[in-house]
């Protein structure tokens, strides 16, 4: 056969075989073992090579596919497992020079063209070369090739291929990158690195960057991670080659002009102006697309600046990076700007460019190069200049649009103010007053601006200079109409922020500045100037921002400040208020009134600033004298404000009180501050409570609310920032809204019930009744009417406003009756009959309920049956009310509001309107174009709120007017009725949901007749008679083919609340012996109905994957109820239940068995596995019940141990399930025999050996994996527990040595690395309290096992000290846990020391171990304390001759620090003991 093969290489090279032919030939060649061919690898490897070679050189004609079918053949070969196994032999390959030049051609040939053919096997073979070390030396041998090859690499990815060959093309780059950087490490020529760098690789390495780094290929295309590494690549290739230590000296001589004399860098002569170059094949025209050209650029000379700095930079080198920078910031287009030019570049150009400059400053910033006193001693301030020099070309070309123009100010800002000082006043005009900034990012680069601004002039004590060309700018000539409001949120919040800081002199100067500015510049023009108006309300601002947010003065102020104060105080109110008030009084002219309008809102504006200032220094300075003098009662009688402002008479505040009101503007907002000002005065003198001044507070109150009543009206969506000077017309709703409900504690107990009335319903009417109105968290912090609405809605303080509160109430209540009468079908008059609280006024029917419980008295019974009987009536035949989509959606709005309230402190009147008006919208008929999901929100919205109410203070008050069964009937009967309509799977999660809340409810009202103990037989026995006729009908064989299985659901549910309430009743009454023979009656029947539904029920719920849980809760309450009342009176009831029990019983057993089965799928289910929980536990209680083949104790744990060992269950869910497990375990425990105990002890100690587990995880054999916290780490808290509990027995029970001695193979394997502090400590404890649990409970073991013990222990000291070590970075706050820790570890020394013969071998190693770690860290002192007490108790038991071995057997540095540690002990804990047993007797 042999022979036959052999002839192989000789039709490979004969020219009359098919190429067809020869590459099957070939391809059978390789994969033959029989194929026999001297060299064969070789040598089919050199025939592709040949035939590829001969193609490409013309010298042979093949068809593309033949050739692409070449390059798979060796790529085949390349990546075939049979040549790495030859290699890894030792064998050699030769590829030959000729095969990679080849490639190296094809690649430039794609990167040139938009052929695609064989590109990616070309690229594969690629791949399979560099990725093989023994075939990659022909590139790293060859190192031009490798060049040349990742330079054509690199231009091809530039040219942004698509496809499935972008990551292979990725990959084969970033091999090829990872060869160069080795070769980079040793080469020994920096010149010639320099040279391939900049020569071949720089240009198409900076585009692929800047492609990769702009998010060109999508995740799909390209793994983030592998872009991530090619980037960090191409920038370790650029430093190593462009930036290289020994380049320096090149790059000072061309950059400093330093002739360096030294020979020894002669060699380095030729390699002149290293940066000129680089710069040079940066800007090169003709290497990218002119469309990408200035992108690349820019995002290059960052790069290029970061790593020249990364290089370079230190002591001594700051001038020299600095001399990079106007290089490079010369190569972008913003630096060669002229004026004709700047329209040329868009928004985006500017601010990628902006982007650059704002890294190159922040550059220069964070690597300290830019030194003011160096710069201007010693280098001419050549730094400033330049500086001086992009700060002109920043502010002479404004982009207020771009936050990194911004961002570039406060660089320059930052790093000096003088840079930006010459054009201060263009710099304030174009970043601030004049800007046009509407974009949420932008302003907060503005923000950030302004206030580095005031915080720089802040510390130099400069802010009046500042001011002062704020003021310049505003008051030179400019179309004010088209400014913005110069103290938006942004800068008014930084405005403040300065002036807390500024001490009252800075304050007082500024004022005065403004107050002159105002006077001499504004106001002398200001008459019939619309331009002067906006600019004296700009003003205005200004001085209400300085005047509100200076730190107020007090008795302790200088009386100089104080007397200055008071001088400003009367001088602005004389010749600045005053003066602008006088305006207001002249003849309004249609022509003048937008003027009259802004000059009105400057003087209120600063009438109520200077108002609320002169209160304020009034009460907190007791020498500043106020101008409007004190407050007396004849004051208070004039209805207008001339006690707060003095000279202005009455009639003039009624003019402007006249003209104000025609318009929403900030003169009205402000006019309404002034009355409520003026009541604020009024409470603080001490006679407001006589008659005259109750009716000023009544007045000013009623103008306050009624002055903006009817623009609330307008229901406006409008945002206010909250500052003053941006109350327009627009905002003015919100602003009066947000001052009514801030200062409503002031207000509300003068306001008439008219205003209240009014008051609550726009209350309601502004709340958010919808998720989508909220708003989202991404918006930028604003106020609305719905924000502010709903703050009240969910204060504390809400209820405590009672008339409001009330008033909101039934403002509620009449919202909800206006959709259900809405919806009402038939005769209106008998329905206002029959359901009085939907059609009576809310006032008349709540007033009607007091009547009621005024009569009957607060314990009184009030006879029942009119509502009860109307109600059941309407339920049972059809109920009139029918609600749709519309309403529907109107309701829940209303429900989400009342959700809010909080109904269980509610009055007993409102308390019954609310529970009659939210039953009847549950109760109501819900028609067909409803959606399901929308029904059953609603239902159980209404039940919710139902079940919060019946836990409330006035619940016993619903119980005058119906009884519970009659409710319990009410509510059933509709839900029966309406389930047959809902179009719900029985076991989809909403449908569940809403029987849990239903459920819920039912039970609450059962809990709340026992509670009551209101004739508990009678309604016991008309909801058991009640249910027996919903029972009749579900089981009935006329139902069964139709039966809704919604409805056998909700019977279930409530049979299910009944045995649960009604079976406990009657154990109680037993015990008690009380007499209970009616109530026991009723609870057979009960069992017996809801073993019937339940048994039809759980035969439809056992077919689906996983039982839902309230079936399962279900069949616990039933065998809870059914083993209670056998065991209650057993002879009775065997008796009469002789028939059902064995079928119950069978039943039971069923359930039994399934839940062991399914246990594990439960898990997954918190819900579902607690109640299987419950009622395997009641099985077991229950020993009649068991099965008699099987052993119920072994068959729970076994499935319990499932359930632990089942890798589909996550540590996480076994955390959640911990405690339920627990439970079980414990009663399993408790009823188990001796052998069932031991039997548990040998799984835990060996068949859930635990650290078979964690041996088992490929993640704990890796240390970095722990820190990701490995799944099995839920499970260890448990086990140790279990653990510790059973070795507490004792060695009575575990009689074994070996099953505790691998208790410590266990500890050993639990992990107390890498974990938060809490799940440390947690984890700490327990392997403490297994090891005090050996210590204490088997002394035999610990004979034999003292060595695998202290290992264990020793581990926790070791933890001990490397958490308590002191970290670099870090607060302290998690050291208690550390300390609690220490305590442990003295504790556990101290039992130790107490049975010194066992371990008296022990304890020089002890102390050995303990010096040898502790050297390694530094403790936190407390720590240190608490460990250096435990082990002074070992030493106490050290004689002489194991001091002597431990000074002798140390190492150096050990010794001294146990010399150290000896002394210590010798001197305070030695020395203190031995002072207590002389004195002791």
């Amino acid at each position: 056969m042999a022979a036959v093969y052999s002839g192989i290489s000789f039709k490979l090279k004969s020219k009359t075989t098919s190429w067809e032919d020869k590459l099957k030939l070939a391809h059978f060649a390789w994969i033959s073992h029989q194929c026999v061919l001297p060299n064969k690898e070789q040598v089919l490897l050199d025939w592709a090579r040949q035939s590829l070679i001969a193609f490409y050189k013309k010298k042979l004609e093949l068809k593309e596919d033949i050739v692409e079918r070449l390059w798979i053949y060796i790529d085949n070969i390349l990546h075939s497992r049979r040549l790495q196994n030859l290699l890894k032999n030792g064998k050699t390959i030769n590829l030959q020079i000729s095969l990679v030049k080849i490639i190296n051609e094809r690649v430039a040939e794609f990167s040139l063209s938009e052929s695609q053919r064989s590109t990616c096997a070309m690229l594969s073979c690629c791949q399979g070369i560099l990725s093989t070390p023994a075939l990659a030396v022909i590139y790293t041998a060859r190192q031009e090739l490798l060049v040349a090859l990742l330079s054509q690499l690199c231009r091809l990815a530039c040219r942004q291929p698509g496809g499935a060959e972008v990551a292979q093309l990725f990959e084969v780059i970033h091999l090829a990158l990872g060869h160069y950087l080795l070769i980079q490490q040793q080469q020994v020529n920096p010149r010639r690195a320099f040279a391939e760098v900049t020569g071949h690789l720089l240009q198409p390495c900076l585009v692929l960057r800047h492609l990769l780094s702009g998010g060109t290929w999508t995740q799909g295309q390209l793994r983030q991670a592998l872009s991530r590494d090619v980037r960090s690549q191409i920038e370790a290739m650029l430093r190593a080659g462009a930036f290289q230590p020994e380049l320096l000296s090149s790059y000072k001589e061309e950059l400093l002009d330093q002739q360096q004399g030294d020979t020894k860098i002669g060699a380095m002569k030729s390699l002149l102006a290293p940066m000129d170059t680089v710069i040079a094949r940066l800007v090169d025209p003709g290497y990218c697309e002119p469309s990408l050209r200035a992108a690349v650029i820019a995002s290059s000379v960052a790069l290029l600046y970061k790593l020249f700095l990364d290089s370079y930079v230190k002591e001594g080198n700051q001038l020299l990076c600095f001399q990079v920078l106007p290089r490079l910031f010369g190569c972008l287009r913003i630096s060669q700007l002229q004026e004709e030019h700047v329209s040329a570049l868009t928004t985006s150009d500017w601010t990628s460019e902006l982007l650059v400059v704002e890294q190159l400053l922040t550059s220069v910033a964070n690597n300290n190069i830019y030194n003011i006193a160096a710069d201007r001693i010693r280098h001419g301030e050549a730094q400033f200049h330049f500086y001086r020099r992009v700060a002109e070309l920043l502010i002479n070309h404004s982009q207020a649009s771009v936050p990194a123009w911004f961002r570039c100010l406060k660089a320059l800002m930052s790093l000096n103010h003088l840079i930006l000082e010459p054009d201060l006043d263009d710099l304030l005009a174009s970043a601030w007053i004049d800007a046009e900034v509407t974009d949420l990012r932008t302003r907060k680069a503005q923000e950030a601006l302004i206030h580095t601004l005031f915080q720089t002039y802040g510390k130099l004590r400069q802010v009046p200079r500042l001011f002062e060309e704020i003021l310049g700018v505003l008051c030179r000539p400019a179309a004010e109409a088209l400014r913005q409001p110069v103290l938006a949120s942004g800068p008014s919040r930084v405005l403040r922020e300065c002036l807390l800081e500024l001490p009252p002199s800075q304050i007082l100067d500024t004022w005065s500045l403004v107050l002159e500015k105002f006077q001499s510049l504004v106001l002398p023009y200001l008459r019939g100037d619309a331009d002067m108006a906006l600019k004296s309300l700009s003003l205005s601002s200004l001085l209400h921002c300085i005047m509100f947010n200076m730190r107020s003065l007090d008795s302790s102020t200088p009386v100089p400040i104080i007397r200055r104060m008071q001088r400003t105080m009367d001088r602005m109110l004389q010749e600045l208020v005053k003066p602008l008030l006088d305006l207001l009084l002249e003849p309004p002219r249609p022509e003048l009134e937008p003027w009259l309008r802004k000059v009105s809102d400057s003087a209120l504006l600063l009438s109520y600033t200077w108002a609320q200032v002169d209160t304020m220094l009034s009460i907190n300075c007791s020498q500043y004298q106020s101008a409007s003098g004190a407050l007396t009662d004849a004051v208070v009688e004039i209805p207008g404000l001339p006690s707060l402002l003095p000279g202005v008479e009455t009639h003039h505040w009624k003019k402007i009180e006249k003209f104000t009101a025609q318009f929403d503007s900030l003169s009205k907002y402000c006019l309404e501050q002034l009355y409520l000002q003026k009541m604020k005065r009024t409470l603080v003198e001490t006679s407001f409570q006589s008659e005259e001044a109750l009716c000023a507070l009544r007045r000013d109150a009623a103008y306050i609310l009624g002055s903006g009543r009817e623009s609330l009206n307008q229901r406006t969506t409008a945002s206010w920032d909250g500052q003053v000077g941006t109350v327009s017309t627009l905002t003015y709703p919100v602003a009066h809204w947000h001052l009514v409900v801030s200062n409503l504690t002031i207000v509300i107990s003068y306001l008439c019930p008219n205003d209240v009335r009014s008051l609550a319903s726009v209350l309601l009417r502004t709340l958010p009744m919808s998720k989508a109105q909220e708003g989202s968290a991404e918006e930028e912090p604003s106020i609305t009417l719905e924000k502010i609405s709903s703050a009240v809605l969910h204060s504390p303080l809400f209820p405590e406003m009672q008339p409001l509160h009330s008033a909101f109430l039934l403002c509620l209540t009449e919202g909800c009756a206006s959709v259900l009468r809405s919806g009402a079908q038939g005769d209106p008059s008998l329905l206002g009959q029959q359901l009085p609280w939907l059609f009576e006024k809310e006032h008349t029917i709540v007033t009607l309920w007091e009547n009621r419980f005024a009569k009957v008295g607060p314990e009184g019974v009030e006879p029942k049956g009119e509502i009860a009987q109307n109600l059941l009536s309407l339920v049972k035949s059809d109920f009139p009310v029918q609600l749709g989509g519309e309403q529907l959606e109107s309701i829940l709005g209303f429900l989400e509001v009342i959700s809010a309230l909080q109904l269980d402190s509610l009055l007993a009147p409102y308390h019954v309107h609310y529970f009659l008006l939210l039953l009847s919208t549950a109760v109501s008929k819900l028609g067909a174009p409803c959606p399901c999901p929308l029904s059953l929100r609603c239902l159980m919205t209404c039940y919710r709120l139902l079940g919060y109410l019946q836990r409330g203070k006035s619940a016993r008050s619903v119980l005058k007017i119906l009884y519970v069964s009659e409710i319990f009937e009410i509510t059933l009967t509709s839900l029966f009725k309406a389930s047959s309509r809902f179009s719900v799977d029985t076991d989809d999660p909403s449908w569940l949901e809403f029987l849990q809340v239903i459920g819920t409810f039912l039970e609450q009202l059962l809990q709340m007749l026992i509670q009551t103990k209101l004739s508990l037989v009678l309604n016991f026995g008309k909801i058991v008679a009640f249910l027996r006729t919903l029972y009749t009908e579900a089981t009935s064989g006329k139902q069964v083919e139709t039966q809704n299985p919604r409805g056998q659901q909700l019977l279930l549910v409530s049979l299910t609340k009944l045995c649960q309430v009604l079976g406990p009743l009657v154990q109680e009454r037993k015990q008690q012996q009380e007499p209970s023979g009616a109530l026991s009656a009723l609870l057979p029947e009960a069992v017996l109905q809801t073993g019937a539904v339940l048994s039809l029920c759980w035969a439809r719920g056992a077919q689906g994957r996983r039982l839902p849980s309230a079936l399962i809760s279900s069949v616990s309450a039933l065998l809870e109820a059914d083993v209670g009342q056998r065991s209650t009176h057993r002879t009775d009831v065997s008796l009469a239940t002789g028939e059902r029990l064995p079928s119950h019983t069978a039943f039971y057993q069923d359930v039994y068995s399934q839940l062991l089965s399914g246990l594990p799928a439960l898990a997954g289910d918190p819900q579902s596995f607690q109640a299987a929980m419950r009622f395997l536990t009641l099985f077991l209680l229950a020993p009649e019940l068991h099965p008699k083949k099987d052993a119920v104790f072994i068959s729970m744990f076994h499935s319990v141990r499932k359930v632990l060992a089942d890798p589909a269950v996550s540590g996480q869910a076994i955390q959640d399930l911990e405690p339920h497990l627990g439970a079980l375990f414990t009663q399993m425990l408790e009823v188990g025999t001796t052998e069932d105990f031991r039997m548990v002890m040998q799984y835990v100690l060996q068949g859930l050996d635990v650290s078979n587990m964690w041996k088992a995880d490929v993640q704990l054999q890796n240390r970095e994996a722990c820190q990701e916290q490995p799944v099995p780490l839920a499970v260890v808290g448990p086990i140790l527990d279990v653990l510790a509990a059973l070795l507490r027995q004792g060695e009575a029970t575990i009689s074994n040595p070996h099953h505790v001695s691998l208790a410590f193979s266990i500890l050993l394997t639990v992990p107390l690395d890498h974990l938060k502090p809490a799940e440390y400590g947690s984890v700490f404890l327990r392997v403490h309290n297994v090891l005090f649990s050996i210590l204490q409970c088997h002394p035999k073991v610990m004979l034999k096992a003292i060595p695998s013990f202290l290992n264990c222990f020793n581990r926790l000291v070791f933890s001990v000290m490397h958490e308590g070590r002191q970290k670099d970075k870090g607060s302290t706050d998690d050291l208690s846990v550390v300390l609690e820790c220490a305590r442990l570890v003295e504790r556990m020394y101290s039992h130790i020391a107490a049975r010194a013969e066992e371990f008296t071998v022990f304890f020089p190693f002890m102390v050995a171990q303990y010096v040898t770690e502790v050297q390694k860290v530094t403790l936190y002192p407390a720590v240190k304390g608490l460990l250096q007490e435990g082990i002074y108790l070992i030493l106490d038991l050290c004689i002489e001759p194991d001091v002597q071995f431990l000074r002798v057997s140390l190492q150096p540095g050990v010794r001294d620090i146990f010399k150290e540690l000896y002394n210590d002990y010798a001197k305070y804990h030695k020395a203190k003991h031995e002072g207590e047993r002389r004195y002791a007797a």
